[in-house]
């Protein structure tokens, strides 16, 4: 096992400041989160000086929001806002530093490039074409633009063509979808209508768009976007992309070379790993590609290792093969002798480095969760990243390469967050099943008093390969749980991710057993300090949370109350799911082959033994966890005369996303903890 360094000269400093809970007088409401300001990902000039990124704001009666750019001076911090439309996104510096690529719907049409040189003047439209476009990257040279679309596979490289076929499709009043893929659709949108994704390069000077993929029939990332890298020459493209083909029983991402002339050769050089490769970026001289690779394909939590491949020799070497971390966001330094990566570590997502030639990694910083680390400054000594935790949304920060001078950049909530009155955050770990160590954050209420008694509320994160960790969360906000007068608890069961392999792959073919025993003792050690009233208890979960709400239903009626957001009730029903492929090793059984085991960690067994009174929210677009699981226990708890409310969202997928719909899923959560723990 490969030692860490740990470079904790910013941590303390960081901890000291975070340590004491908001000052303010407010009690947090939904509205109140709603009006924060929500700041993306940043891309960073080529000189290391600035920084842009874009800013989202919700207006909450219009049910809407606007995204602009703002630029950021790193040294200085000060930033000024850069657009003004309301509808711009994924901003990106032309390799001079002289201008800004972004995407927008200015236009009132899907999303096309346009840009802005920033010696003045208006942003100019670049593409005019009928699809959106997304993932946009300049290539080296400045003289063309990368993007991905998702196309009609029958359209030939004519645009006119494509767009005469979207009209038909569009005019058609047959309203079947007809298919024989396993996979057919995915989160919440059907596969059935032939749209599937490719590169395209766009010439700045002419506007000519070419196909950098023709007759490539596959996907990339199913939720969206494409991860490639352009290679410093810009001759070469290495992209992450589905392998396998029709019906699609599993996916497996590998990692393709692909020529940038339009030729549309794809090589794939990791064909023979069965699980996903992805995120390839080229070192700064080209020479090798790093890449994230994982190694059981049946387990989606599965660490990721930063692989290098040398494009001169075509050999592989594992930079974190024996290092116990998950590695994600990975930047090579400008002189490519060291990487900087993200990896979630004890309920935090920190920012390591390791030598690019592999050795020793090193903690740069550990607190909060950390994203889109960047190389900044004039020698390329400081990082950027954005930060948020359990009391901040997201920000940008700085800090150098050896963990000090941790510096806020931007306060786009300071004032907002100064008028809410937050309790205190604190970190614990209990002894779970095995007597395993479980961690735990507690919100406390604001203005908590210890001699006092308090209503519980259990979070049980989603997943269940997930974490509830040190992060600030607009759909489950744990401190709008807290806010009305109860302490949260959110424990990291086995099978929570960040705690190292071994405990997230605990579970795999026995989703409850040893979940429900940690749930249970975090429950005891909460009673155990004395200012729980444990008649007054719920438990609360989102999709695996909701199945294990499902679970707690059928095994103990300790709880008060329980909340079951898109939760998984009937393990059959699964296989309804979008994508259904390594379902049998994740549940131990199918319905067809070892099923006595699949169905005792089934909730729907277990219905006999209902009676706490469960509040089911369940969306229409949800296909990750079919809306038919939220109509099945509902009809179940009414039908035996129990007590159970439904809350149901026609036009929301897995989570619950438009203003108004949020607040009144909050106002639904607290009313239904005011009739049962108040």
């Amino acid at each position: 096992m490969n030692k860490l360094k740990i470079l904790s000269f910013a941590v303390i400093i960081f901890l000291a400041h975070w340590a004491t809970a908001q000052n303010g007088s407010e009690i947090m409401t939904a509205e109140k989160m709603w009006e924060m300001e929500r700041v993306g990902a940043f891309d960073v000039s080529p000189d290391g000086k600035l920084a842009v990124f874009p800013v989202t704001e919700y207006d909450i009666k219009a049910n809407t929001s606007t995204t602009d750019l703002y630029l950021l001076n790193i040294e200085e911090g000060t930033k000024r806002q850069l657009t003004f439309s309301g509808k711009e996104g994924s901003p990106v510096w032309s390799p001079d530093g002289k201008k800004i690529a972004f995407v927008s719907r200015r236009h009132n049409g899907p999303g096309q490039i346009y840009i802005l040189d920033l010696s003045g003047g208006e942003a100019k439209k670049l593409t005019d074409l009928p699809v959106g476009v997304f993932s946009i990257k300049w290539f080296p040279t400045g003289d063309r633009i990368a993007f991905g679309a998702n196309i009609l596979p029958e359209y030939d490289g004519d645009f006119d063509k494509l767009k005469k076929l979207m009209d038909e499709k569009k005019e058609s009043k047959i309203t079947a979808k007809a298919t024989e893929n396993t996979m057919y659709r995915f989160w919440d949108k059907w596969l059935t209508d032939g749209y599937f994704p490719r590169l395209f390069s766009v010439d700045l000077s002419s506007g000519d768009v070419k196909d950098l993929m023709p007759n490539t029939v596959n996907y990339f990332n199913m939720m969206g976007g494409v991860s490639y890298d352009i290679s410093p020459d810009g001759r070469q493209i290495a992209v992450s992309m589905n392998s396998t083909e029709p019906p699609f029983d599993n996916l497996n991402y590998d990692i393709y070379l692909l020529p940038t002339d339009g030729s549309g050769t794809l090589v794939n050089i990791t064909p023979d790993n069965l699980a996903n490769d992805v995120a390839p970026v080229y070192s700064p001289d080209g020479d090798f590609i790093l890449y994230g690779q994982q190694n059981i394909y049946h387990f989606y939590a599965d660490n990721i290792e930063m692989v290098k491949y040398n494009r001169n020799t075509s050999a592989f070497t594992s930079l974190t093969k024996d290092i116990d971390l998950s590695c994600s966001g990975w930047k090579w330094s400008r002189d490519g002798k060291t990487i900087y990566f993200h990896a979630e570590h004890n309920a935090r997502n920190a920012i390591f480095s390791i030598p690019s030639k592999g050795g020793e990694h090193v903690l740069i910083f550990g607190e909060g969760t950390n994203g889109n680390v960047s190389i900044a400054g004039n020698r390329g000594r400081d990082l950027l990243f954005t930060h948020h935790t359990l009391d901040m949304p997201t920000e940008i920060f700085r800090i150098d390469n050896r963990g000090r001078n941790l510096t806020q950049l931007t306060h786009f909530n300071k004032e907002r967050l100064a008028e809410l009155n937050f309790g205190r955050v604190e970190d614990v770990t209990y002894k779970g099943a095995n007597d395993a160590d479980v961690q735990m954050f507690i919100i406390y209420p604001p203005d908590f008093d210890p001699n006092k008694k308090y209503p519980l509320v259990l979070m049980i994160h989603g997943g269940p390969h997930g974490v509830f960790g040190n992060n600030w969360h607009y759909r489950w906000n744990a401190h709008l749980f807290a806010a009305p007068g109860y302490v949260v608890a959110l424990p990291n069961f086995h099978g929570s991710t960040s705690f190292g392999q071994d405990f997230a792959i605990s579970i795999h073919g026995e989703h409850a057993n040893q979940p429900y025993e940690d749930i249970m003792k975090g429950t005891d050690f909460m009673i155990e300090r004395g200012y729980i009233d444990e008649t007054k208890m719920a438990a609360t979960g989102g999709s695996y949370g909701g199945y294990m709400v499902s679970w707690i239903a059928g095994h103990t009626d300790r709880y008060a109350a329980l909340v079951n957001h898109a939760g998984v009730y009937d393990l059959h029903l699964q296989f309804a799911s979008d994508y259904a492929g390594n379902r049998g090793y994740q549940y131990g059984g199918t319905p067809w082959e070892n099923y006595d085991k699949l169905n005792a960690q089934n909730p729907s067994q277990f219905a006999h033994n209902f009676k706490t009174p469960m509040l089911v929210i369940h969306g229409e677009l949800d296909y990750r966890v079919p809306v038919a699981h939220g109509f099945l226990v509902y009809g179940i708890y009414k039908s035996m005369g129990l007590e159970a409310r439904l809350v149901y969202y026609p036009d929301e997928n897995h989570w619950i996303l438009s203003p108004q719909n949020s607040i009144y899923w909050y106002e639904e959560l607290h009313n239904w903890f005011e009739r049962f723990l108040k």
